[in-house]
Formats: C-alpha cells, sequence, structure tokens
C-alpha cells in the first residue's frame, strides 16, 4: 500500500514551508502501510526552540491554505517536538538534540522514502 495522493501532496506543501522557515533534513516517510491513522510522516529539524515553533507555524498556516486543518497541536511551547497531525500527515519537527535522540527514521526504516520534491541546496563556494 501505498500513500495517498492527498497526503503526498499536503507532505511536499509542508515541505516547502518546513524550507522556506529555514528547517534543515527534510524526510518523507509513507508510513501508510504500518499505521491505520496517517499516511506520511514528515521529519524536520530546527537549530534552537525558536525556530522549531516558526517552523511549526509556517507549516501550520501553508497546509491551512491548502485547506488541511490539524486535529492536535502538541510541543509548540516547549519548541523541543512539535507534533501537528494533520490526520492524512503527522509533522515531527525536532529540535537538533531530540531527532538524534529519538532517531524516528530509525524506528521507521521499514517505510517507503518519499520525495518531497524540494529544491536542491546551492553547492557551497570555493
Amino acid at each position: 500500500m501505498s500513500a495517498d495522493q492527498r497526503a503526498v501532496a499536503l507532505a511536499r506543501a509542508a515541505a516547502r514551508a518546513a524550507d522556506k522557515a529555514l528547517a534543515v533534513d527534510l524526510v518523507g516517510l509513507d508510513v501508510s502501510g504500518q499505521l491505520p491513522l496517517t499516511d506520511v510522516f514528515l521529519i524536520a529539524t530546527g537549530r534552537n526552540e525558536r525556530q522549531v515553533s516558526a517552523i511549526a507555524r509556517e507549516i501550520e498556516d501553508a497546509l491551512i491554505v491548502d485547506g488541511a486543518k490539524p486535529v492536535r497541536r502538541e510541543g509548540r511551547a516547549d519548541g523541543r517536538w512539535v507534533l501537528l497531525d494533520f490526520s492524512d500527515i503527522i509533522v515531527h519537527i525536532f529540535h537538533e538534540e531530540e531527532r538524534t535522540y529519538y532517531q524516528l527514521e530509525r524506528l521507521w526504516r521499514d517505510a517507503g522514502v518519499i520525495d518531497l520534491q524540494l529544491p536542491e541546496a546551492p553547492a557551497a563556494a570555493e
């Protein structure tokens, strides 16, 4: 089974919003075969608490424009691990330390990776 097209489209929109807010290490995972509750996990990292919260706000604003409403929000006040549940997708925004500690990609390593279709980062000047 693979993720619903709507869920993939929302994940890509959320990834673009996260990228705009300078999130790093964006990963989309197709968990539709393992979880009956959602199709996609989007995982992103912010470098500090303020950035984690800003990424969450940017994603939420972008998906609301796309017609998705969050069912649940957790962790925004602390800015260490924010979870945004949009039903079709669940977005995990981690502080660097929490991302390293929890290693969701390792836990869900059997899930397929979704091409988020983000532009490549420009190469560093030499």
